[in-house]
């Protein structure tokens, strides 16, 4: 299987062969890091990462990825970069591509990350858009693997706000995996037509599923995987808040969403998540709306079933798949 010099923006780009081949180069990554066996054979190369959103997992999986491969890396933060302000995307990936031989971009409007793409003449990776979110994807299907054993035919419930990138690149990868993917959340909160349309041919080929419902119990019934998400993103207004709240309140992830999914469902999230009142946002939401969670609660948060953390640490291993992969390391 050779990637190398490929874009990582989408995983609508990936046939399910490449997909599975990268979840098998992440276990090997994974595996050698666990008895100590290096993997820095890249001294002399470097790598851009552009983080328009901030964020602590993947700034920290990309580094650490990078640097266990012998890679250089170079953070730019929305204050160190003059991408879209001074400096057009074009040319800001022209000059990237004269310094670095990988350039990772987590930010806003997928169209930022094609166009780099589109001038860079090095690989250009996806750490996250409105629209998609393909390094995570790799992590929570690597996690599921290792749980269940297998990918296909299982059945994955994202519950919540469904048309940004979680939900989107759930379905995209549960479909060209051969899973079942189920949407439950308004019907006003259902990913995009064209792109459910374009999920649909392709779980035609792989005998997944695709399923759109508002009915809570019908939805995550007999379930493997119960997903979630925050429900306000990063650059959305304040104001939202309240809505998001009204409107998927009922589609929390609770115990008896849990229970109702069956004795072998676990449970995912991407991270950072609003289960308690430990944090800054969550203290405000409470004192605004005299709430103590939002999209998941507590106790399923804590419980066994979460595979939260195991889900984080894979970011790492499949990040290090994707650079060595596309960079031509292996």
């Amino acid at each position: 299987m050779n990637l190398k010099g490929r874009d990582f923006l989408t995983l609508k780009d990936f046939t399910k062969e490449e997909i599975l081949y990268l979840l098998d180069l992440a276990a090997q990554y994974k595996e050698k890091k666990k008895r100590g066996i290096p993997t820095d054979t890249a001294h002399g190369k470097n790598i851009a990462l552009i983080f328009e959103k901030t964020s602590t997992r993947t700034r920290c999986a990309f580094e650490v990825a990078a640097h266990d491969l012998g890679i250089g890396t170079t953070y730019l933060d929305p204050s160190a970069s003059q991408i879209g302000k001074k400096e057009s995307i074009a040319d800001t990936a022209r000059v990237l591509t004269r310094m670095y031989e990988g350039i990772e971009y987590r930010g806003f409007g997928q169209k930022i990350v094609e166009e780099l793409a589109r001038y860079a003449d090095v690989p250009v990776w996806n750490g996250l858009t409105n629209e998609y979110h393909p390094t995570q994807m790799l992590a929570d299907m690597l996690t599921i693997r290792e749980h269940f054993g297998k990918l296909e035919g299982l059945k994955l419930v994202y519950l919540g706000d469904a048309r940004y990138n979680m939900g989107n690149s759930y379905m995209v990868t549960c479909a060209k995996l051969g899973m079942n993917f189920v949407a439950c959340a308004p019907e006003n909160y259902f990913p995009d037509a064209a792109l459910i349309g374009e999920c649909e041919r392709y779980a035609e080929e792989s005998s997944g599923t695709i399923t759109l419902t508002e009915n809570i119990t019908v939805g995550t019934r007999d379930a493997d995987v119960i997903c979630t998400d925050v429900w306000v993103s990063m650059g959305e207004p304040d104001e939202v808040w309240e809505e998001r709240i009204r409107d998927l309140t009922p589609y929390k992830v609770t115990k008896d969403v849990m229970e109702n999914a069956g004795s072998r469902a676990v449970f995912l999230h991407c991270l950072p998540s609003f289960h308690d009142l430990g944090t800054g946002i969550g203290k405000e939401i409470y004192e605004k709306y005299g709430i103590e969670d939002m999209e998941v609660t507590d106790e399923v948060f804590e419980s066994p079933e979460s595979l939260v953390f195991d889900e984080a640490e894979n970011r790492m291993h499949t990040i290090k798949a994707v650079i060595a992969a596309t960079m031509g390391m292996v």
